[in-house]
């Protein structure tokens, strides 16, 4: 895999995640007169991904950390099966958005063919790349859950916050975190959608050689089909999650093999799944 270095890595991980627009508004309180407010607001690009020339999927997404997107979003939805058939990513600025080209086998490139070309999703979208209902239904590779205590996943929320600098700045968008089995966040990634945010995430983790079956994903929203989906295609066995999951969330998760958990505001860890268990 050939990905440009930036010249300047400490601005490219710092200066994009932290950016955003600031906007001003007026804010009304009960029994108070209106007040100029001003606020950032974070950005939310079109991001189209480009496979030998070919554009497959238009995203939302937010502006920063897209080479882990590009990466992350080919190994969720199946494009590639490994980081090695995936080489000269290149991100492009574009009139109406902003582009990341990259070349695959030519095997894999005609397997697209069969595939919807052209997909548009918002940043808050369900399932990507799919046109087919029959599809959403197919079963997902099996996943083996890790050992991991309530007490891990507790001490990843606790420390959650400190890894979502935008979130912080805006008051808005979703983060998502690698965490190893003792609750420690190795790496974060923050995005406006949920599913885009855990997409940096994987591919983040890949490319520094993270072992995905060795820990768990924490993200700060609910649990969809997509996100179930996401992380049984890459080996994740435990997803995390601040709110509860959708109930075909949790019966495509048990058939997989996956655990699901949500930690409450209270402290409380609920699991779904072979080691579930409600704490």
């Amino acid at each position: 895999m050939t990905v440009p270095a930036d010249p300047d890595p400490a601005a490219a991980e710092a200066g994009p995640r932290l950016g955003g627009v600031t906007a001003a508004g007026r804010c009304h309180r009960p029994g108070a007169p209106p007040e100029p407010v001003a606020w950032l607001l974070p950005e939310e690009a079109p991001v189209a991904l480009v496979y030998n020339r070919r554009s497959f999927a238009v995203m939302l997404a937010s502006p920063a950390d897209l080479e882990d997107f590009a990466l992350g979003f080919s190994l969720s939805e199946g494009v590639v099966a490994a980081l090695d058939e995936i080489d000269d990513l290149v991100v492009r600025r574009l009139d109406q958005g902003l582009g990341v080209e990259m070349t695959i086998p030519a095997a894999r490139a005609a397997a697209l063919l069969g595939r919807r070309r052209g997909v548009e999703g918002s940043s808050a979208c369900g399932l990507c790349g799919i046109d087919d209902l029959a599809a959403v239904q197919r079963p997902l590779p099996a996943v083996v859950a890790p050992a991991v205590t309530a007490e891990a996943i507790r001490r990843a929320g606790a420390g959650f916050a400190a890894h979502q600098p935008l979130r912080a700045r805006t008051h808005s968008v979703h983060g998502a975190a690698w965490c190893d089995p003792a609750g420690t966040i190795l790496l974060a990634r923050e995005d406006v959608g949920r599913h885009n945010a855990l997409d940096k995430l994987i591919g983040a983790a890949r490319r520094q050689g993270l072992r995905l079956e060795d820990g768990f994903a924490l993200l700060s929203s609910r649990c969809g089909v997509e996100l179930v989906r996401k992380a049984a295609r890459v080996g994740i066995g435990l997803l995390a999650t601040l709110s509860a999951p959708t109930g075909l969330a949790a019966t495509m998760a048990a058939a997989a093999g996956l655990d699901l958990a949500v930690l409450g505001r209270d402290g409380g860890v609920t699991r779904f799944g072979r080691r579930g268990e409600g704490c």
